[in-house]
C-alpha cells in the first residue's frame, strides 16, 4: 500500500486509474500491508481521503493473515495479545477467545501504546509454555517527528527475556501472500504482486511463487537492486506505467 500506492497520504501518480481498470475489467486483487494497528475499515477510510477508492473486502493485512493462520492452526484457542484494533478485531471475527488467564498463545502486533505490564505479561506467558507469533518482523515505522520502535523491536526484547522467537506471519513470509491468494481464489501462476521494497515484497512474492512487480515510488532504488542475489520480474518506475503496459 504505502510506497505503491500512496505517499505521505498522497495518492501516486496512476493509482487510481489502476485500481478502477481492475475493478472496470473485473479483476480480483487485494491491497496488502504489514501494518497490523488499523482495520480494512479504517484503511478505507485513509485511503479515500487521499482520492484512492478500495472497498474493504480488497484489502489484507498482517492481522488478518495472522488470525487466518491461528484458525488452521488452533481454532478457538486462548491468545494474550498486544496489539490494537486491527488485530483484535480479526482475531475476533475468527472466533478466538483473548484471555490473560493461561493463554495458549502470545500475539503481538502494532500498536503505539505498548506498556511494560504488557511486555512483563507476554514474557511470562510464553515462560510458561504459551507460543509466540508476531503480525510482521518491521523493526521501526515512521512518524512527523522520526523513527518509532515497531512490531520487531518488541519482539527482539522479548525474545532476548525468553530465548524464544516468533513465528512472524506478514511479509517476508510468503505464508501472506499465499494466504491472500486463498481469500480471492486466485492461483500462483497467474498472478502478479507490486512492491516497493526487496527484503519484504519482492521475496515474498518470489517464495509464493508470484510474477514480481518492484517500483521505484518507495523504499528501494534502482542501484539497492543490485545488492541482493534475487531480482524481481520487472521494474517499474512507478504503478503509472502499468497502465501503459496492460
Amino acid at each position: 500500500m504505502d510506497g505503491v500506492l500512496v505517499h505521505e497520504n498522497s495518492a501516486l501518480p496512476g493509482a487510481t486509474e489502476l485500481l478502477n481498470r481492475w475493478v472496470d475489467t473485473s479483476h480480483r486483487f487485494l491491497v496488502l500491508t504489514n501494518n497490523s494497528i488499523f482495520t480494512p475499515r479504517d484503511l478505507s477510510a485513509r485511503l479515500e481521503s487521499s482520492g484512492i477508492t478500495v472497498p474493504e473486502e480488497n484489502l489484507w493485512t498482517s492481522a488478518m493473515a495472522t488470525a487466518d493462520f491461528l484458525a488452521k492452526q488452533q481454532p478457538g484457542a486462548k491468545l494474550s495479545v498486544i496489539g490494537e484494533a486491527g488485530l483484535t478485531t480479526a482475531l475476533h471475527s475468527a472466533g478466538f477467545i483473548m484471555t490473560e488467564t493461561d493463554p495458549d498463545y502470545v500475539v503481538l502486533g502494532e500498536t503505539r501504546t505498548y506498556s511494560f505490564e504488557a511486555i512483563t505479561g507476554a514474557i511470562r506467558h510464553i515462560d510458561r509454555g504459551a507460543k509466540f507469533i508476531a503480525t510482521n518482523p518491521d523493526v521501526t515505522g515512521p512518524s512527523r517527528d522520526g523513527l518509532l520502535p515497531a512490531t520487531g523491536a518488541v519482539a527482539a526484547m522479548i525474545t532476548a527475556a525468553t530465548g524464544r522467537a516468533p513465528y512472524i506471519v506478514g511479509k517476508p513470509n510468503p505464508m501472506m501472500f499465499r494466504s491472500a491468494l486463498n481469500k480471492i481464489e486466485a492461483h500462483s501462476e497467474t498472478t502478479a504482486m507490486i512492491g516497493d521494497r526487496m527484503d519484504t515484497d519482492i521475496i515474498a512474492g518470489m517464495e509464493a511463487g508470484l510474477f514480481t512487480i518492484l517500483v521505484l515510488t518507495g523504499i528501494t532504488t534502482r542501484e539497492d537492486i543490485e545488492r541482493w542475489p534475487y531480482r524481481p520480474n520487472l521494474v517499474l518506475e512507478s504503478v503509472d506505467e502499468l497502465n501503459s503496459l496492460i
